[in-house]
């Protein structure tokens, strides 16, 4: 029995965590959870969106799933999935995108890898007013950091037989930091001569994405371009409600749905459990539950394809 910390977080998370819970048990997944708090409400109860005991938590089972959580904007708490990467050191984010079976898309056969930096850059929460009238953020690219993405994104791609890495910059204009990006790059490329290597400025790549997504394959971003870049992605396989992701660190992953607690429609029984459910298959595969994850991979695709979808995929279901 592994024992797992589940956050459940806000809005929309307690129930997307409810489905996962009864799908482990049908399936008799030998998970034991250990619930957790962080969020909005968090914060509204004990004063911090994420205590102590939820890190240490994760620390002593060294995985976690974890639901989305709401971020006051502009103001308030700082975003408690900063806080998790930066205090756990979880400097890869991986979020798969492909086509599934059941979903009308305009593309039929998409199958990337966005691994997003997840530290560093404009993310690193460094920011103050300069001036009443003048905002300032630090934006932070590390040859450490950098070395540390590549590397784990060529490995990423070795291990899963894929073929095709690309790095996404803008050293066009930002010689410096994405300079350093993609030098170090092309450095890490060099030891994986089996492994087709290039690269692409991000602009480019989010024209080329819309126009002919099926000739890329592993993408590796700086931490604001791999934000933005891998929900565009998600929007061209059916959105956000079907992408899931991983936060891997050295010896520690928190997996969750890329969408947030959508607080506008917790508690109606309309929310779309996919995404939260594939990142639990995703960390099943992480912690050795191959067999487990194909299981309930196989029976969601299965519903799929016989129609029974939520509402934002155009079904009635719930």
């Amino acid at each position: 029995m592994k024992k797992v910390t589940l956050i459940k977080g806000d809005g929309i998370g307690k129930e997307i965590s409810e489905s996962v819970i009864k799908i482990f048990k049908a399936a008799e997944v030998p998970i034991e959870w250990e619930i957790k708090e962080a969020g909005l409400e968090c914060f509204e109860k004990y004063g911090t969106p994420i205590p102590q005991e939820t890190i240490e938590s994760i620390k002593r089972n060294k995985v976690a799933l974890k639901g989305p959580t709401t971020t006051p904007i502009g103001t308030g708490h700082k975003s408690v999935n900063v806080t998790i990467r930066k205090s756990l050191e979880l400097f890869a984010n991986v979020r798969p995108t492909k086509t599934l079976p059941g979903i009308n898309t305009r593309f039929g056969n998409i199958d990337i890898i966005v691994i997003r930096e997840n530290i560093e850059d404009t993310y690193g929460a460094i920011e103050h007013m300069q001036t009443l009238d003048v905002a300032q953020t630090l934006r932070i690219i590390t040859k450490q950091g950098s070395f540390m993405i590549h590397s784990f994104a060529f490995e990423y791609t070795k291990k899963n037989n894929r073929k095709k890495i690309t790095c996404v910059h803008k050293a066009n204009i930002q010689k410096m930091s994405d300079g350093l990006f993609l030098e170090t790059f092309k450095e890490i490329s060099q030891k994986y001569p089996e492994i087709k290597a290039d690269d692409i400025i991000v602009d480019n790549l989010c024209m080329q994405l819309v126009t002919n997504p099926e000739r890329f394959d592993v993408l590796v971003l700086p931490n604001i371009f791999g934000d933005i870049v891998s929900d565009l992605c998600a929007g061209l396989v059916g959105g956000l409600g079907l992408a899931p992701s991983a936060n891997i660190g050295k010896n520690l992953a928190v997996f969750e749905a890329v969408h947030g607690s959508a607080p506008d429609i917790a508690g109606k029984n309309i929310a779309n459990p996919t995404a939260f459910l594939l990142s639990s298959l995703m960390m099943l595969k992480y912690i050795g539950m191959k067999t487990y994850s194909e299981k309930i991979e196989k029976a969601l695709f299965n519903t799929m394809k016989s129609g029974i979808l939520t509402k934002d995929l155009g079904g009635n279901y719930s």
